[in-house]
């Protein structure tokens, strides 16, 4: 993590600043994607899972697709029976077969996401049926490296709120937006100290 990043917290919002003290901060550090055909299809299999039962499950994925890798002509070459025998729902089945199909076509166009901005990534990759703004935040973040992102989907980032700010149970967008704005423009990293405090306790 940049030293300026860690200065915003410290200068800015002192408890977060705190539980950063915790922990190694360059794991904290948005990452990139040398994938992003791969990285939706994980996304959108941990949809609503926990990373343990994402993991399991992804890790089917890989080895059904076999040795030519996940692509998209692998996942259309599948029947949907095979995919949703590895423990995806239907609905994900549904999700990662249009989003084959679509990059197939060039529909939805992966090889220039990089160029577009936050909001046209979202507009671009909701085209997908499955796809929503909590897929296309998660990929923002851990695929395109975006480092200013934030997720109001996001139960994890919500639960660590509550807990870090002692929140009431079912804190309104408002108290967040009234937190998350002094994280700009780095709420992805805040996101991930937030992510990593739950983790850790």
């Amino acid at each position: 993590m940049h030293q300026k990043v860690r200065n915003h917290f410290e200068k800015h919002d002192p408890r977060l600043f705190e539980v950063l003290m915790k922990f190694d901060d360059t794991l904290l550090t948005p990452k990139k994607s040398d994938d992003y055909f791969v990285s939706l299809c994980e996304d959108i299999i941990g949809q609503q899972l926990g990373g343990k039962a994402a993991d399991a499950i992804t890790k089917r994925f890989h080895t059904l697709l076999g040795k030519n890798g996940v692509n998209p002509d692998a996942v259309l070459g599948h029947s949907d029976d095979a995919i949703r025998s590895i423990g995806t729902s239907w609905a994900k089945v549904r999700s990662l077969k249009d989003l084959a199909a679509k990059v197939k076509s060039r529909e939805v166009r992966l090889d220039i996401l990089s160029t577009f901005s936050d909001k046209d990534v979202l507009t671009e990759l909701t085209k997908v049926k499955g796809i929503g703004p909590w897929t296309a935040e998660m990929f923002l973040m851990f695929s395109l490296g975006r480092e200013d992102v934030f997720s109001y989907g996001d139960l994890g980032l919500k639960n660590a709120i509550i807990k870090i700010y002692g929140l009431k149970k079912d804190p309104s967008v408002k108290q967040i937006a009234k937190i998350e704005k002094t994280w700009r423009p780095y709420r992805t990293y805040a996101c991930r100290i937030l992510w990593a405090s739950l983790d850790n306790r």
